[in-house]
């Protein structure tokens, strides 16, 4: 992990349904866009059109969600021709998760 992550993006990340949905959705992308044609959904990643449809929220407001979710490193994004496709950074989300239940963990 970068240890220079502000944790303060990561629980911004975390603090809104839309982008929980996303890292919901993309935790199994074969079943949740296995119709997406251009690329395999769970090597290559999903089309943020697929999510923001997914989602039922216009291009642009799913593109901020994704943003912050890039920013705190959950999700990755590559482009391929005119789009982008997204996925989950598993690794940064267990890194979270783990420095998460340290920090608020009654034995801790």
């Amino acid at each position: 992990m970068n240890k220079h992550m502000d944790r303060s993006i990561q629980i911004k990340a975390i603090s809104s349904d839309p982008r929980l949905t996303v890292l919901r959705l993309l935790k199994d992308p074969q079943k949740n866009f296995g119709h997406q044609q251009s690329a395999d959904p769970a090597e290559f990643g999903v089309c943020m059109t697929l999510i923001a449809h997914a989602l039922e929220i216009a291009q642009p407001t799913a593109s901020r969600h994704l943003d912050i979710l890039k920013q705190a490193g959950f999700i990755t994004a590559r482009r391929h021709l005119k789009w982008s496709y997204c996925k989950r950074n598993e690794a940064e989300i267990m890194e979270f998760l783990s420095w998460l239940g340290d920090e608020i963990s009654p034995h801790a």
